[in-house]
């Protein structure tokens, strides 16, 4: 059982020091395809935000509430803002981020790998997932 532990906790890789949104911004992707970002110019990378009418605190606490509602998901950073989330498979760790935009009423959002090259398209469909979900909680108007 301690080898096991030992070769998940190893998989899971080291928690970046290096995310979190400066000057209104998410930390760009590295070129490896891992990452997806709502605010990367590329193709391969880029992804829509999540969008929403009404209140943009109310939305952001929508996300909140869906997030903590996730088994695979833990919050690790939460600000009126901001929020930094570890999405867990079953060996990996990947780093999720999202950044509230009131004026465009939009969620900024950032999803990657800790560890390897590619991800198959997980972090992209984890956030198409996400933006599904999010996207139910929207109150009829």
């Amino acid at each position: 059982m301690t080898i096991l532990s030992s070769l998940l906790a190893a998989c899971a890789g080291e928690r970046p020091t290096t995310l979190g949104a400066k000057n209104g911004l998410l930390s760009p992707c590295p070129k490896s395809p891992n990452c997806v970002s709502s605010l990367a110019d590329d193709q391969s990378h880029g992804i829509a935000p999540l969008r929403f009418r009404g209140d943009p605190d109310a939305a952001f606490a929508r996300l909140i509430q869906l997030l903590k509602g996730r088994s695979n998901t833990v919050i690790i950073e939460e600000t009126d803002h901001y929020l930094r989330v570890e999405l867990r498979t079953t060996l990996f760790v990947d780093d999720g981020e999202f950044l509230l935009n009131r004026e465009r009423k939009v969620i900024e959002v950032r999803s990657a790998s800790r560890l390897g090259y590619s991800d198959f398209g997980k972090n992209r469909r984890r956030m198409e997932e996400i933006r599904r979900a999010f996207a139910e909680t929207e109150p009829k108007t």
